[in-house]
Order: structure tokens, then C-alpha cells, then sequence
């Protein structure tokens, strides 16, 4: 294997080793770190990225680094949307009462009056990923979506199980931060 950062690797030979190392992670990667491995710049890799996701390469960026969404049909995860709404102060009980009950949460969702539907991916699943996600903002000093529309959201959570997602928004509901007909 080659020492990393020894030699600029080019083109599709450098996207189809980010593939091959995506596809080979359990954990996400940071653009630095697969820029440091293929020496180029981090712009060079966010544009390799979108390449590879026009490929349509389950790619997905993440406060944590990009992974590749290997879809295994033998661990089929449920999937469920479900609508919140909190203030900014709430994001982390939010979040960890989520990954408290098993339960990732892949994506949030809001309505924005001119772009529509903004998705970007959390990609969380313990309350260490949530606390990084969150420092994270706070670093970037980087607004919350759900800032845009009043604390109204939508999240995307999948689980090894319907049980452990019904048991997640119980806890969101006895939190007061599931929306329902009566906010």
C-alpha cells in the first residue's frame, strides 16, 4: 500500500479509490483525511464526491465525514418521519432522547418558503455523534435548519426495529417536542 500523501493520485483512479475506501469504512471519513491520503486538496474531494454521487453512488455527507451507504438487505432497518418542533436549547435532548431508544437519526428536513424542502444528513446514533454534531455547529457558529421555520422539522429514523422507534417518539411525545395536531 502506498504511504499516504506520496504521490498525487489523479482522476477517475483517485475516485474510484475514495470509492473503495468508502465502501470499506464502518465509520465516516473526513475530506481531510481522504485529501491527505490522495494529496490533493479537500475542494478536490468534495468535487470527487459530487462526481461519484452523480454516478449515483450511495454517498452521503455527514457532520462526521462521508459515507457510503451500504444497503444489505439481510439487516433491513425500519424507516420512519416523524415532525418536531423545539427551540434551539432543545436540539440535544431532542437528539439524545432519539439515540437513547436505538434509534439513528438519518436526516432533518424543513420547508423553506422559496427553496422548498432543505434535507440535510445528522447521521447520528449515540449520544457521542450527537455531541460532536453539536460542537460541530457551535464551532461553525452554523444556524440549526429548524431555525429557519421556528423549530418545525422533520427527521428521518431508522432502527432495528418498530418498537424501538415507537418507544423513541414516546419519549419526544412525554417531552412536548413531537408535533401533533394539538401545536
Amino acid at each position: 500500500m502506498m504511504e499516504e500523501g506520496s504521490k498525487k493520485i489523479y482522476g477517475n483512479e483517485r475516485r474510484e479509490m475514495l470509492l473503495s475506501l468508502l465502501k470499506n469504512s464502518t465509520a465516516p471519513i473526513t475530506g481531510s483525511k481522504l485529501a491527505e491520503i490522495t494529496n490533493v486538496s479537500r475542494q478536490v474531494i468534495v468535487g470527487d464526491i459530487t462526481l461519484l454521487k452523480a454516478r449515483n453512488e450511495p454517498i452521503i455527507a455527514t457532520s462526521q465525514g462521508y459515507m457510503y451507504m451500504n444497503i444489505s438487505p439481510v439487516n433491513q432497518m425500519m424507516k420512519k418521519t416523524i415532525a418536531c418542533i423545539h427551540t434551539r436549547e432543545q436540539a440535544k435532548e431532542e437528539l439524545n432522547i432519539i439515540v437513547d431508544h436505538g434509534v439513528t437519526v438519518k436526516d432533518v428536513t424543513v420547508e423553506h418558503p422559496v427553496y422548498g424542502d432543505l434535507t440535510a444528513s445528522i447521521m447520528v446514533s449515540n449520544r457521542q455523534e450527537v455531541q460532536a454534531f453539536l460542537d460541530k455547529i457551535k464551532k461553525t457558529n452554523a444556524a440549526l435548519l429548524a431555525d429557519l421555520t421556528s423549530g418545525i422539522h422533520l427527521h428521518t429514523l431508522t432502527a432495528s426495529s418498530e418498537a424501538a422507534i415507537k418507544k423513541a417518539e414516546d419519549a419526544l411525545r412525554a417531552a412536548g417536542i413531537l408535533l401533533n395536531e394539538k401545536n
